[in-house]
């Protein structure tokens, strides 16, 4: 393949991406410049292409210059945020990484790709600007919209001796470190001990890491300086926000690495420095961090540092599954059902006998908000006074029989059979051996081998 023909296919390909390319040779002369990174800088291919970096962008100096800096220093600069007004006038919010060309150890050139964030940059600061609004008003009804442990149902033993231990730590300005699975009610408990602290006056307020890139979050969480990157404004981040009251790190093992680590020296010493900024400021934040799966798993696979874990676990609390609550599935059902009659207006009363049957055998992978989703959806199907079959979500229905069962003997058999199998299969088909597992005589296993052969058959 002609040289020249794979450098037309390489141009053609940068040219239509997203991110903007920008690239220069040894020199800081442009040899790249897609038509992403002209509409960044609300210019032109043709007034950059070819141009020394300082003569197409004035305003950058030797040292200011990114590109520049890489060729000088060798060492690329990666993810960082930036904040400007383009030659149009417009704002733009990137995130850039720019890192050197370099033949046979020689540097040759330098390229920087950068990806638009000006959306949700935009969104982000509707975000922060509520949340300073939602800290500076004082909510009348406070106490009528508080989240209180009473309000948490349940009747299971493990669940009930979780609510007391959480009760335990709640007055308390403990970390507080909660996995569960996806729907469990891991903010409930925040909510209910943050209410149940002498922080409840303050604010609560809760972040989703996984929801933004790294240097956007860093932003939200410790702030920014005037000046910390081109049009950075000051303005406080949410632990500034929470001062008094109570920090929610949602899914914090989707939190960078590198993110852990300034969280950590916050938590150690409870100083806040803006990023670019050079004041330090003291903050008195209770911090509950939050994760779908056990703490020790993600330790292993690194997407949480140990030394955060270890100081985040000051306390823990493990929210089991729907599934391993079964006698509170017909008691939160009950709940939702009268809860929706005052939000629909209906009289429901209660449940039919399959119904109840399926929401006992179904596995619940969405947990309790997905039990409180099938209840609204039931309800708005039917006029009835009971819930039946036809009225659930079709894919609940479907995905997962019914089920109709016709006596004990039989569901028994069934059972039988299952652990028998599995035996089998563990031991690779040995009989003595699956007959020890199973705790019977080996001449009784044989026999109900037969016995379900002969069934089958």
């Amino acid at each position: 393949m002609p040289a020249s023909f794979t450098k037309e296919m390489m141009e053609a390909i940068l040219s239509g991406i997203d991110e903007a390319v920008h690239a220069v040779d040894e020199n800081g002369f442009t040899i790249f410049y897609n038509a992403a990174a002209a509409k960044h800088d609300g210019t032109r291919i043709e007034d950059v292409l070819g141009k020394h970096v300082l003569e197409a962008f004035p305003s950058l100096t030797k040292e200011t210059s990114t590109l520049l800096m890489v060729l000088e220093t060798r060492c690329p600069i990666l993810q960082q945020a930036q904040r400007y007004q383009n030659r149009s006038g417009l704002e733009v919010c990137t995130v850039n990484s720019t890192i050197p060309i370099l033949v046979e150890g020689r540097v040759t050139g330098a390229v920087e790709i950068a990806k638009d964030y000006s959306a949700i940059q935009k969104l982000t600061d509707k975000i922060v600007e509520l949340q300073w609004s939602r800290k500076r008003t004082v909510v009348e009804d406070k106490q009528h919209n508080a989240i209180t442990f009473e309000q948490i149902l349940t009747e299971d033993p493990h669940f009930l001796e979780t609510k007391r231990l959480a009760k335990r730590v709640a007055p308390t300005d403990a970390s507080v470190l909660l996995y569960g699975e996806t729907g469990t009610g891991k903010e409930l408990f925040v909510h209910a001990i943050h209410e149940t602290s002498l922080r409840k006056s303050k604010p609560l307020i809760a972040q989703n890491c996984a929801a933004l890139p790294e240097s956007l979050l860093e932003g939200i969480l410790f702030g920014t300086a005037k000046g910390s990157y081109t049009g950075a404004i000051d303005r406080a981040g949410l632990f500034e926000l929470a001062d008094g009251g109570t920090l929610l790190l949602d899914e914090i093992n989707s939190m960078p690495l590198n993110l852990q680590a300034k969280l950590l020296r916050v938590l150690e010493d409870g100083m806040v420095r803006r990023i670019g900024g050079q004041k330090t400021r003291k903050v008195d934040v209770r911090v509950m961090a939050a994760m779908n799966e056990h703490p020790e798993r993600c330790i292993e696979n690194r997407t949480l540092r140990a030394d955060l874990y270890y100081r985040l676990n000051v306390f823990s609390l493990c929210i089991p599954p729907l599934r391993e609550r079964t006698g509170d599935i017909l008691l939160l059902a009950h709940h939702f059902l009268r809860h929706n009659n005052n939000k629909l207006g209906k009289q429901m009363k209660g449940f039919d006998t399959s119904v109840k049957q399926l929401l006992l055998y179904y596995h619940w992978p969405g947990n309790v908000r997905e039990l409180k989703h099938v209840m609204e959806h039931a309800m708005i199907m039917t006029d009835d006074s009971t819930i039946k079959m036809e009225h659930l979500p079709y894919s609940f229905s479907r995905v997962h029989r019914v089920l109709n069962i016709t006596s004990l003997r039989e569901t028994l058999r069934e059972t039988e059979e299952r652990l028998i199998e599995q035996a089998l299969l563990q031991t690779d088909g040995n009989m003595m051996q699956a007959a020890r597992l199973l705790d019977i005589p080996r001449q009784t296993l044989q026999y109900k081998l037969q016995k379900h052969r002969q069934a089958a058959e």
